[in-house]
């Protein structure tokens, strides 16, 4: 009897998939948030709402006596004595528009990221290990919105005009490391293997992400402080390639020097972007001449000339006297450049793409019997 020929099974499905969409939507949003807040600080928009009000405060003033109750909190407000008196009403709704529709995107992320996480879950799509890593990331977002609001009461303490920038600095970067988290978790989600590259490559990719948070909490400072604008000059600092110590340390105590004094806070905004051009520079041209070809080389050129992008990106924005539009650019690609690090960190590591099973589903925190009831 003639043996028939046996059709090949279809391969497992992948299951985590879904999941990995669902963390880049995330990841997007993370991005539009830190857009989005921005153009409330570059816009002076942070101090036009004076409460917290996480549920009540979702929708804005919806009649002339509520918009009116509205400005009169923000005309009680040092801001509005002290730089914005006269502002109309119609103007006050601009601000407000901003930093309502930064808090109402907040709400938003946290919507996508627990009516989502509660499904796969339930399904059965989560293993142990990134189920604790979600709820992580969830505690973290719980932190961000605290420090959010922090971080604008400083803001509102008298003779304030702004809020505090260590607090602002504190506040980007911990969005930072929630996107960190994100991205890292995704892309070792995804469908195909990556190569495990040698150690001296993993050791420069994962010192890369390390160092563009560095730079991004730097720039929160110097954002924050408005150093940007006391020396718009480039190569030097008008005329000086490094200030006297006596400038750069003027203020006493000397740690205070690293959030108070404008100089020092350029100063090292400048000198951290020249570490991660040169540290980018050198990883593209190893990663080449060790594994060319290969995937590990050509994320790291594409690093390379990211960062190369983003330096030339904060020149410019230095050289025009951090015009809005050039600002908000230059914030918005470092989300870009951390992005592509974080990336390629979690590759360099190496990822084994494994399908789980069909009608076998990833269940974790030992729901596995209900998992088979279900079934």
């Amino acid at each position: 009897m003639t043996d028939l020929p046996v059709s090949p099974a279809p391969a497992a499905p992948d299951r985590r998939s879904g999941v990995r969409v669902w963390l880049y939507v995330l990841a997007a949003l993370v991005v539009a948030m830190v857009a989005v807040g921005g153009a409330t600080r570059l816009t002076g928009s942070g101090l036009s709402i004076t409460e917290w009000r996480p549920v009540t405060g979702a929708l804005p003033p919806l009649s002339a006596q509520a918009w009116a109750a509205e400005f009169e909190k923000y005309r009680d407000t040092p801001q509005y004595r002290i730089l914005n008196q006269g502002l109309g009403l119609s103007d006050f709704k601009v601000l407000y528009a901003w930093e309502w529709g930064h808090r109402l995107l907040g709400r938003v992320v946290g919507l996508v990221f627990f009516l989502p996480l509660a499904w796969f879950w339930w399904r059965g799509r989560l293993n142990r290990r990134l189920g604790l890593a979600l709820v992580g990331l969830g505690l973290l977002g719980g932190l961000q919105g605290a420090v959010g609001w922090i971080m604008v009461a400083s803001g509102l303490q008298p003779g304030m005009t702004a809020v505090a920038p260590l607090k602002l600095a504190i506040h980007l970067t911990l969005a930072s490391l929630i996107l960190c988290g994100l991205v890292w978790l995704a892309a070792g989600e995804r469908g195909r293997p990556a190569i495990r590259a040698p150690a001296r490559l993993r050791r420069t990719a994962y010192a890369l992400p390390v160092l563009v948070l560095a730079q991004i909490f730097l720039g929160g400072l110097v954002a924050g402080s408005h150093a940007g604008l006391l020396y718009n000059t480039w190569p030097t600092m008008d005329g000086m390639l490094v200030p006297p110590l006596d400038t750069l340390f003027a203020v006493r105590p000397l740690v205070e020097n690293l959030v108070d004094n404008l100089t020092l806070v350029q100063f090292n905004h400048r000198m951290t972007a020249y570490l991660l051009v040169a540290v980018a520079v050198l990883h593209a041209l190893d990663a080449s001449l060790r594994m060319p070809g290969s995937g590990t080389a050509r994320r790291a050129r594409g690093i390379a000339v990211l960062v190369l992008a983003q330096a030339a990106l904060g020149i410019a924005t230095l050289l025009l006297a951090v015009p809005l539009h050039a600002a908000l650019a230059h914030q918005v690609f470092a989300m870009a450049v951390l992005t592509m690090c974080v990336v390629h960190a979690r590759l360099s590591r190496g990822v084994r793409a494994l399908a789980a099973a069909p009608g076998r589903p990833m269940v974790p925190f030992g729901f596995e019997a209900l998992a088979g009831r279900r079934a």
